[in-house]
Order: structure tokens, then C-alpha cells, then sequence
């Protein structure tokens, strides 16, 4: 009779649940089950967590949390599936750290106190916009959220790299990612759309997929020269030759301008500089033959295009609508922020300014400037002193290309929020995290090997005979 009702009360909880869940939408049976079982894996193991993030920082799509604001935040609150994935992750790290006592939530490092005046500048710059009605709470709610959480990955990885095997999986995956979208963009070459990131919904966004890959290529290019390897070498210059088509015809003029820099300096750390120098001059001049006509029609029409209402005029010059747009917002934003000279109007306070300097100055006032120069000041100084520490071609290369796609994204980010579109932040924090170890991987190595060579082995068993 027990195992009778047993059997009763099992069918019976099954029919209900059954019935509810047929009753809610679709989606919400599988993040039922979903979030469970990535929590869980996080927790038991961190790396997971950060695999998914490294593959889905590209290949999750998008959809707009509202048109906050109207067209002045541009396009609004978006969020992706990574957006829940990183939180979903994150909560799982922190409640990891909160069990096991030995782990520490953060690990020290010459950003933490940057990152904590920058996310204080923000926090209350934007607390005094709400309370001036010039911020809604939603919104700024959710745009801080994108501010910060690409912090959080910089944190989850350096808590969790701690060999060069490690570091080696992770960029390989990365730079997979890389090829993956660098593909699909090639695929969209033939029609008549800028090229643009995968899963962007029907407005992609050329500039920001430009700036991802000047940055990768950067990295691509510093393994490159360091990494002796033939095989490695081999699968570098694949990676290389798929990113440069889509960059080429994402039409991305901040791209093209981020591009120069980066690859002038890495030709300034390699050997026989003044050679290389010289030969990518030439390559600049002569480059009119041999570009493709969409590249070229793109970089002149910012003085060639028909003359249209909104252009701005230097002479005969006519700017392009674009350009005109964006050094409006610029004079905007320079002529409203002594009204708010401390800490500006609020993150999503006064409207969409599309430049990082300007958009951090009226967002956050000078106190916010201070706070993200001071942040991009200590990332540089932290990546070169790391690349004049390192010794091993690998991590050599790493802190090469990140130096000069670093410096690639700060030219970038004079036509482009660069610094705060989460589809370049991502990867360039996890590589921030990569770097900030490989100084620690590389004094623990001999360490860890000295180990392994003092083990005693064990005796054969011989089983009497």
C-alpha cells in the first residue's frame, strides 16, 4: 500500500507540473533548467563559466530593453543572452567565494583602486541626475549594469588563471571566437550592408564589430612575431588574413583610424624598427591601389558627399551628415557641461554623444574624466611593465599586441563610446586579466615543476614475484 501511494502522489505531482509548465512560455522552461545546471557547473568549476562568456561575448544575440529616452540614447538599453549568462555566472563565483574561504573575491591589483573611483564617479554622478529628474532610474539602472560588468570579468579571471596552459586554452578560444565572426562577415561582403557583428538584430553596428577587430587582430599580430612555432604560426596567419576582409568592409572610418596607430607601434617594439617603419609608410602611401572601391568611397565621402541638408561647411568642404551629426553632439556636450562641471548630468542623463572623451565628460563632470584618464593610465603602465617582465614568447606576444590594441581602441574611442559597448569591453578585460597573471604564471612555473620532480614514485608491485 505505501509503495501503491508513493506511486499515486509521484503520477499525480507529475500531472500538475506538467500542466503548468504547458501553461508558461517555452523559454521559460528551458532558463528553468538552464540556470540551474550553468550555476552549478560555475560553482564546481569557475572555468566553465568562463568559456561560455569567451564564446558567447560574440555569438549571442541582442534585443532593446525599450527605447529608453527616445532617439537620443541612440538604441536604447540593449541586452543579450551573455548579459543574464555573466550574471547568472557571476552570482556563482561570489557564492563560490562565500563557501570556500580560501578563495578571495578580489585579488589585488594595480586597477583595483581605478576601477573603484571610476564606478564611483558613475555611481554618484548618476545618483545626482535621478535626483534631478535628468536620469530616469531604469535606464541608468541599466546602463550602469553595462558599465560594470565587463569589470567583473576582469575579476573572474584573474582569481581563476593561474598556469600558462590555462591562459593558452583561453586565448585559443578567444581568438576561435574571432575567426568564427570574422566568417560570418566575410559572408556578408557580397551584399550591400556594412559588414557587422553576428545576432545584432536589424541595426548592426559596423564601428563597434571595427573596433573588436582591430583590437584581436592586434593580439593575432603580437603572437605572431613572438611565437617561434610553425603550427601556431600557421593557424595565426589564418586568423589574420579572415579578419582583415570584414574590417576592411565594415566601412568603420574609426576602425581605419584605430588601425594605423596599432600597427605602427607594434612595428616600433620589433626589431629593425626603422625598416618595418618605413615599409608600412610605403604601404600606406601606395595603399589607393590595391584598397577595395567601398573602402575608398567610404574614407572620401566624408568631404565628397552630395550636399544635403545638415552638413556642416568648412569652405566648399561639405561634411558628411554623419560626421556633421557627431561634432554637433561633440559642441553639444562641451557647451553643457559647465551647467554641470563636478559630476554632469548622469549616465543616460543628457543623451546620446558618440565619443567616449565627450560622453565621460558630460555623463560623470571632471571628477568622472579624472577617475577613467587615471583608469586608462594605469592599464597602460600595468601592460608595459608586464611586458618588460615577461619572458616567454607566448606571454610576450600577449602583452605586445594588447599594448598596441589598447592603443588602438583609446584613437577608436575619438569616434566611438569604446570603452563602454560591451562587445569590445568583454574581450579586452578578459585579455586585461590575462596579462595582469602572466607575470605570476611565469614566477610560479619553475615552482610548480620542481614540485612535479620531487614527487617520490612510487614502487613497482610485484606481486611476489
Amino acid at each position: 500500500m505505501r509503495s501503491v501511494l508513493l506511486l499515486i502522489i509521484f503520477s499525480l505531482a507529475t500531472l500538475v507540473a506538467g500542466y503548468l509548465i504547458s501553461q508558461q512560455p517555452s523559454y521559460l522552461l528551458i532558463l528553468s533548467v538552464a540556470v540551474p545546471l550553468v550555476f552549478v557547473a560555475c560553482f564546481v568549476n569557475p572555468g566553465i563559466g568562463l568559456y561560455l562568456i569567451i564564446f558567447s561575448m560574440l555569438l549571442s544575440p541582442e534585443f532593446i530593453v525599450g527605447e529608453t529616452s527616445g532617439s537620443s540614447l541612440g538604441r536604447g538599453v540593449t541586452l543579450r543572452i551573455e548579459d543574464f549568462l555573466l550574471l547568472v555566472i557571476a552570482a556563482s563565483w561570489f557564492f563560490r567565494t562565500a563557501v570556500v574561504k580560501e578563495l578571495g573575491l578580489f585579488l589585488k591589483t594595480p586597477l583595483n583602486k581605478p576601477i573603484l573611483y571610476y564606478v564611483l564617479a558613475c555611481l554618484t554622478a548618476t545618483g545626482f541626475g535621478i535626483l534631478a529628474g535628468a536620469v530616469k532610474p531604469k535606464t541608468g539602472f541599466f546602463f550602469l549594469l553595462k558599465y560594470i560588468e565587463y569589470f567583473i570579468v576582469f575579476f573572474m579571471v584573474v582569481n581563476h588563471v593561474r598556469t600558462e596552459r590555462q591562459a593558452k586554452r583561453f586565448v585559443f578560444c578567444l581568438l576561435l571566437t574571432c575567426f568564427i565572426v570574422s566568417i560570418i562577415g566575410i559572408g556578408q561582403i557580397p551584399g550591400e550592408a556594412r559588414v557587422s557583428a553576428p545576432f545584432e538584430g536589424a541595426q548592426g553596428e559596423p564601428n563597434t564589430f571595427g573596433g573588436y577587430l582591430v583590437f584581436i587582430l592586434a593580439i593575432a599580430l603580437g603572437l605572431l612575431y613572438q611565437v617561434k612555432e610553425f603550427k601556431v604560426r600557421q593557424l595565426l596567419i589564418l586568423l589574420i588574413v579572415a579578419i582583415l576582409p570584414p574590417l576592411l568592409f565594415t566601412q568603420s572610418r574609426s576602425s581605419y583610424v584605430a588601425f594605423i596607430p596599432m600597427i605602427f607601434l607594434l612595428a616600433l617594439m620589433m626589431e629593425r624598427k626603422a625598416i618595418v617603419v618605413g615599409g608600412l609608410a610605403a604601404l600606406m602611401i601606395i595603399s589607393p591601389l590595391f584598397l577595395p572601391a567601398a573602402v575608398k568611397e567610404r574614407i572620401t565621402y566624408s568631404v565628397n558627399q552630395p550636399e544635403e541638408p545638415g552638413q556642416i561647411r568648412i569652405g566648399d568642404i561639405h561634411l558628411d551628415t554623419s560626421l556633421s551629426s557627431r561634432l554637433r553632439s561633440w559642441h553639444r556636450a562641451f557647451a553643457s557641461w559647465p551647467q554641470k562641471p563636478l559630476f554632469g548630468y548622469g549616465v543616460s542623463g543628457f543623451g546620446f554623444v558618440d565619443a567616449q572623451f565627450p560622453r565621460v565628460l558630460i555623463e560623470t563632470g571632471i571628477v568622472g574624466v579624472l577617475a577613467f584618464v587615471f583608469l586608462l593610465a594605469s592599464i597602460l603602465r600595468m601592460a608595459i611593465v608586464h611586458y618588460r617582465k615577461v619572458t616567454t614568447p607566448f606571454a610576450k606576444g600577449i602583452c605586445m599586441g594588447y599594448i598596441a590594441g589598447f592603443i588602438g581602441l583609446v584613437f577608436h574611442s575619438l569616434g566611438a563610446n569604446t570603452f563602454i559597448i560591451v562587445r569590445i569591453m568583454e574581450p579586452f578585460w578578459f585579455f586585461t586579466g590575462i596579462v595582469f597573471a602572466l607575470p605570476m604564471i611565469e614566477k610560479k612555473q619553475p615552482e610548480r615543476e620542481a614540485l612535479k620532480s620531487n614527487v617520490a614514485t612510487p614502487p613497482p608491485i610485484s606481486f611476489g614475484v
